[in-house]
């Protein structure tokens, strides 16, 4: 009996140890809280240009490098980045004030060009990795390619 109840206890021990794989890759955690979450609420609370060219990288650092145990972007986060990406002001705001670090990673200067571009192609990888989002996703491409 004694021994049962030691192995018994022994498995429940070593079975808490298990690590868990995610989903989905949200960016880089600290204390317990991902880049994602971290850079859109500041973005969203007290947005400065730096926020926002800080998010615009994350979420390309998101969508093409996703590591979850999916290997595909988290649910919504092409179509945030893709409007992100549309709004008329963000290419500016990015031109003047990301760092050339940050510009590297879009390997161009034309910025309402680049972000036009990838912005539609996101929004259409939102549709095209989760279909159920189409009636959502397709009346904003309408909106912005009008």
């Amino acid at each position: 009996m004694k021994k049962s109840l030691i192995f018994i206890a022994a498995c429940l021990i070593l079975s808490s140890c298990v690590t868990t794989s995610s989903l989905y890759y949200w960016g880089g955690e600290s204390n317990d809280v991902t880049l994602y979450e971290s850079l859109a609420y500041k973005t969203y609370d007290k947005q400065t240009p730096e926020s926002i060219c800080k998010l615009v990288v994350a979420y390309e650092d998101i969508v093409q490098h996703p590591v979850g145990s999916r290997q595909m972007p988290p649910p919504g986060i092409c179509a945030e980045y893709g409007y992100l990406l549309l709004q008329p002001e963000t290419a500016g705001i990015f031109a003047m004030y990301a760092t050339d670090k940050q510009k590297r990673s879009f390997g161009g200067t034309d910025y309402i060009l680049i972000f036009r571009q990838k912005g539609e192609e996101m929004m259409k990888k939102e549709m095209e990795l989760y279909p159920e989002s189409a009636t959502f996703i397709a009346p904003l491409i309408k909106r912005f390619t009008e």
